[in-house]
């Protein structure tokens, strides 16, 4: 039993939900399973799209270097090669730029590749399908200048906002890729086909669609197979706590049947032998005074005193193991029996009880609590006063049991209870049963509160 802080107390038991209550646990539960397959859905869906859209890209490219290849080697590397024409294209040769611009209109331009360049080691534009950019020279990049020293095939989302892509800036995204051609004369060009990346996000949309319905519809069925384990994971659990809530009221029961007898063998044995000798000691005493036998007879009063007093003794144990006024007289004859035993003490005690009648179930649980309670007065507390207040408020019945004595660390307490010391464990497990709420604020020093609280379910019928 874990203790919780609430607002300076520590509740020792929660009142356990109803079996009524049942049904809407296990509903929370299964919403719960859910929107935990829910979010798990959101989140791979996510990490798909993710995924997909990198895989895309990544495919996307190697398409788009693919056709650079074949459109730099089938068709833009014969034009520039070709003998008529010579090394035409470096000098800006009409003949040589309207035979390359042929080609890429004829062949090249089309949906997926919207512009051509091709570029000089010194970043000139030999050719555009832009007529304005050619002539015009701008610093190639790095890894451009690394292709053209290292023939292979790189590709690159454009920087449309660079001076040489100005007039590519209304196409939106676009993939650029480049690789090395080579002059008449075998000096290396840099050819580059600006690609639109909607493909790309088509190709996305495709690869997400196809990996959603497996992968969704896999934890889809995973959950709805999960679901009739969760089911019958819950009623063994149910079933579980049924059968130790009927243990435990078969325990609490076979505890007051044992009580009830033990009280009843003492009271009909031992106390009424008890009683008969007490009885039969002060006749002898009587007997011997007549006789003239003073000290024979003092003897048999001591004697007699003696064995009355183990008969209050037997009897405040036999309230204490089973208190018949509770059954008979009701709770507050009972507490004023407990409460008796405490001013014997020498400890004041107000009661105030003001809480009208209760049920049997809930008479014999506030009885326990103030026996326990009233225990541990005269067992640790030091008390020199303790006032016990029952009423009815409007969340339900509330008791609580103050003293003034010396207090103690509750949460140290609870956490490491002394050895055989299980009283506060037995009554937070009655209460919870019970369906009540019990809870102690103390502190070294300050006295101690003990709170009991009983919501009025199911209560009114039992004492109406």
């Amino acid at each position: 039993m874990d203790a919780q802080s609430e607002a300076g107390w520590t509740v020792l038991a929660v009142a356990r939900p109803a079996t009524a209550d049942s049904s809407v646990s296990r509903v929370r539960l299964y919403g719960r399973v859910i929107a935990t397959a829910v979010a798990v859905v959101v989140a791979v869906a996510l990490l798909s799209v993710f995924a997909a859209k990198n895989l895309a890209e990544i495919e996307a490219v190697k398409d788009a270097a693919q056709t650079a290849d074949i459109v730099a080697d089938a068709l833009v590397q014969p034009v520039i090669s070709d003998g008529l024409h010579g090394d035409g294209l470096l000098t800006g040769d009409a003949d040589a730029l309207a035979a390359i611009d042929e080609v890429v209109r004829d062949h090249v331009l089309g949906s997926s590749i919207v512009r051509v360049k091709i570029w000089d080691a010194t970043g000139r534009i030999l050719y555009s399908d832009e007529p304005r950019l050619i002539g015009q020279t701008f610093a190639l990049e790095e890894e451009e200048l690394e292709v053209l020293e290292n023939p292979r095939t790189d590709a690159e989302v454009s920087d449309v906002q660079a001076p040489e892509n100005r007039y590519e800036r209304d196409s939106g995204t676009l993939l650029e890729v480049y690789r090395p051609v080579w002059s008449a004369s075998g000096d290396p060009l840099l050819f580059e086909a600006y690609f639109r990346y909607d493909e790309v996000t088509e190709r996305s949309g495709q690869l997400w669609q196809g990996f959603a319905a497996v992968t969704i519809g896999s934890i889809v069925l995973l959950v709805l197979a999960l679901l009739p384990v969760l089911r019958r994971l819950l009623r063994v659990l149910a079933r579980s706590g049924e059968r130790r809530e009927t243990a435990l009221r078969a325990a609490i029961d076979a505890s007051s049947n044992e009580r009830r007898r033990i009280a009843g063998t003492l009271h009909d044995g031992v106390v009424q032998d008890l009683a008969a000798t007490a009885f039969g000691l002060a006749g002898a005493a009587e007997r011997a005074t007549a006789p003239g036998a003073p000290a024979s007879a003092a003897e048999l009063r001591v004697a007699a005193d003696t064995v009355r007093g183990s008969i209050g003794g037997l009897r405040t144990l036999l309230v204490d193991i089973y208190p018949p006024t509770l059954a008979v007289a009701g709770l507050s004859a009972a507490l004023d029996d407990l409460v008796a035993r405490v001013r014997a003490r020498g400890i004041s005690v107000d009661v105030a009880l003001t809480s009208g009648p209760l049920d049997g179930d809930d008479e014999r649980l506030v009885f326990r609590v103030v026996q326990e309670c009233l225990q541990n007065v005269l067992a640790h507390s030091g008390a020199s006063k303790v006032c016990i207040s029952l009423e009815r408020k409007q969340s339900g019945i509330e008791l609580r049991i103050a003293d003034d004595g010396r207090g103690f660390d509750a949460a140290a307490v609870l956490a490491h209870p002394a050895d055989g010391h299980f009283g506060l464990r037995v009554l937070g497990d009655l209460a919870s049963e019970s369906g009540a709420d019990l809870a102690v604020r103390t502190a070294p020093g300050n006295g101690t509160v003990w709170r009991l609280r009983m919501p009025p379910r199911a209560r009114s019928e039992g004492a109406e």
